[in-house]
Formats: C-alpha cells, sequence, structure tokens
C-alpha cells in the first residue's frame, strides 16, 4: 500500500507545493527546519486542512480539494509518534498501551499486544508510570501504543530529536524492527543524514517547500546536488554484506563490483546485508595509488560529478564498482589535482572513520 501526496498550502510568507508517492516500507522526508516536513506529516494526519491537492493512502482518499473530500483525522487510522512521547502521566505503560488498542478494530488479534510488547521489550515496564522512565523508555511505549491502534500508516515526526545519542542508538533498533517486521508503511521525519541512511526504505528530499529529490537512500544521499543540510552534513549509503571477520578486529565487507571494505568489528554472521553510512568529509582523493600509508580502505573509483559550493568548498560524486560515494574536497584540491568529470582517482577512507552508528542492517527485502 503506498501514500499519494499533491498539496500545496500558504501560511505567513511560507508556500509549500509538493508531490509524492510514498511506497511500502519507511520513507523519510528529509530536509532543514522550516522545509515543510512536519506541515506534509500534518496534513496527512488531519491536523492540517491544505489549501488544495489530493492524499490518498492505497484507495482510501484521505484528501481531495477538487472533489471536497475531506477524512476527519479520527476516520484516517492513522499512528502518530511525536518528538516527545506524550504519555498519559496518570496512566501506568500497560494502560498506555491498552488506549491505544482501543482504537483498533473490532477484529484485532487479542494477543497483538503480547507481540508488541515481546518487540519492543518493554514487558519489564508495564506497571510504570512515564514519570519513571526514561527517555528512551517513554518512545518505545509510544511506538507500541501506536502500533496497537492496528494504523494503516505510521506518521513519525523526528522521534529522536528530544534524545541523546545514547538514547537514539537504543531506539534506532525498533525503528528498522517497525519496518522491516509490521509490514504497515511508515513516513518519518528527519534532519540527520546518519539516520536516514540507516533507516530509509525511500528518500523525500525538500528544500524551502518543494521536493529536490526523490528515491532510494542510495540514489538521494549519493547525490551531490542534494544538500538539504549543507555541504558539510553530505555523505552517501553503501549496501553491502558481512565477508569474514579478521583476529584483528576488523570486519570485511563485499559490496556491488566485488567493493571490498574494512570496518571496525561488526558481531553479525558473514553473509548478514549491512548499510554503511560514510560522511562526505572523511574521504581523501589521490590521482594515483597512495603506497605506505595508515587508511586501509584505497578505493579505485571514477568521478561522476563535480558540484562548487559558494564557499572553498566542493562536492566530488565517485563510482565506486558501481557503488556511489561522495567526498568533499576544496576547491583548491580540485584545481591542483587537475580533477574532472570521468577521471580515474583513488577514494581513501580510514576504517575507524565509519562509526557504529553509521552501521546498520538494510531493510529486509518483500
Amino acid at each position: 500500500m503506498s501514500l499519494q501526496v499533491a498539496i500545496s498550502h500558504c501560511f505567513g510568507g511560507f508556500q509549500l507545493d509538493i508531490a509524492f508517492e510514498a511506497p511500502p516500507g519507511l520513507t523519510v522526508l528529509f530536509g532543514r527546519s522550516g522545509s515543510g516536513k512536519t506541515t506534509i506529516v500534518n496534513a496527512v494526519a488531519g491536523l492540517l486542512r491544505p489549501d488544495a491537492g489530493r492524499i490518498a493512502l492505497g484507495d482510501q482518499v484521505l484528501f481531495d480539494s477538487a472533489r471536497r473530500v475531506w477524512q476527519p483525522p479520527h476516520r484516517r487510522r492513522l499512528g502518530y509518534i511525536f518528538q516527545d512521547a506524550r504519555l498519559f502521566p496518570h496512566l501506568t505503560v500497560r494502560q498506555n498501551l491498552l488506549y491505544g488498542r482501543w482504537f483498533a478494530p473490532r477484529d484485532s488479534r487479542p494477543d497483538e499486544i503480547d507481540r508488541v510488547i515481546e518487540m519492543l521489550g518493554i514487558a519489564p515496564l508495564l506497571s510504570r508510570r512515564p514519570g519513571a522512565l526514561s527517555g528512551g523508555e517513554r518512545q518505545r511505549v509510544a511506538i507500541g501504543r501506536a502500533l496497537l491502534a492496528k494504523p494503516r500508516l505510521i506518521l513519525a515526526d523526528e522521534p529522536l530529536a528530544a534524545l541523546d545519542e545514547a538514547r537514539k542508538s537504543e531506539i534506532l533498533p525498533y525503528f528498522e524492527r517497525l519496518r522491516d517486521e509490521t509490514r504497515v508503511p511508515i513516513l518519518y521525519v528527519s534532519h540527520a543524514p546518519a539516520e536516514v541512511a540507516r533507516l530509509a526504505t525511500s528518500v523525500v528530499a525538500l528544500q524551502d517547500g518543494r521536493v529536490s529529490r526523490h528515491g532510494s537512500a542510495t540514489d538521494v544521499l549519493g547525490d551531490p546536488s542534494v544538500t538539504p543540510l549543507g555541504a558539510g552534513a553530505a555523505g552517501a549509503v553503501i549496501e553491502a554484506s558481512i565477508l569474514r571477520h579478521h583476529e584483528d578486529g576488523l570486519t570485511e565487507l563485499e559490496a556491488a563490483g566485488g567493493l571490498r571494505l574494512l570496518i571496525p568489528s561488526v558481531p553479525r554472521a558473514p553473509g548478514t546485508p549491512l548499510r554503511i553510512h560514510i560522511e562526505a568529509q572523511d574521504v581523501m582523493l589521490a590521482t594515483q595509488r597512495p603506497e605506505q600509508i595508515s587508511a586501509l580502505n584505497v578505493l579505485p573509483c571514477r568521478i561522476r560529478a563535480l558540484r562548487m559550493g559558494n564557499g572553498p568548498g566542493a562536492l566530488v560524486q565517485l563510482d565506486a564498482c558501481g557503488n556511489l560515494l561522495l567526498a568533499r574536497v576544496t576547491q583548491r584540491s580540485v584545481s591542483a589535482l587537475g580533477l574532472q568529470d570521468g577521471q580515474e582517482v583513488f577514494a581513501v577512507l580510514k576504517a575507524v572513520s565509519v562509526a557504529k552508528g553509521a552501521i546498520a542492517g538494510g531493510p529486509q527485502p518483500g
């Protein structure tokens, strides 16, 4: 089931005019604050009525200005996960979960609550009230409450923004399970590139109320023209699988075209598919294969595109055996090395540059 959105809305001097289709899986609305992400989510939820357009979830039309169709929020069967969990403070965790289940269709499976509790690991929390929970625990309960309403679509508006890095690392695997195990489509708002790379099935990049790019995480994040957060936040995604583990604490990966990468140890079995987010600022370029250097990843590449910035920097899109990479260099380096489209170069990446938070299992097929 896909979500189709084509709306325009004007308020406070800001003009939103967007159109996209979100396929099954987890679609990320990605862009700076003020680019229109939350406005889109609120329009889908029915919390905002756009000036014009159409929103449809599968065969259910939620909004159609031409036909004067408007489904109120309580009829849309959507689950909404906010930045703050918004749990009822006077209810226990179990009671908060049961509140979500109250909105589910009557034919819902009676054991659904047990399955959700197990998936989110919240059984030890059931008797507590929200005030006795950590931020990460509260968000897990909020996810469970949304799931138990048996929604046709889950909306998540920057659900990790209020959490510190440790709590984010705690919650991200649950969103991966939500993406892979529930088969409920998810529209997820974020401005964190590593978060997008880790979770997204597809990405809608937004800039100033317009869609600047729409496609897979690999294609969108690997496009040097898509920098909704600025060139400093640029980075690409490589999909690979674990080839072997080495005794010195490194894991060797194999990507498309036989590309090999060494990264810090990943405690998963050989053959496990992974996604690796590589920041452009961590990639160096050389016109000849460097020798006697500490960096373990020296990758033969071909330059696909150069994008000069307004300042001293430039973004270089690279094709490494069919895998897209980005390198952030200075325009002086572009000139000194004579870089140009189609040129054969070497990308240099330290194994330790790939942080553990940038490594995750990719979306499961089907």
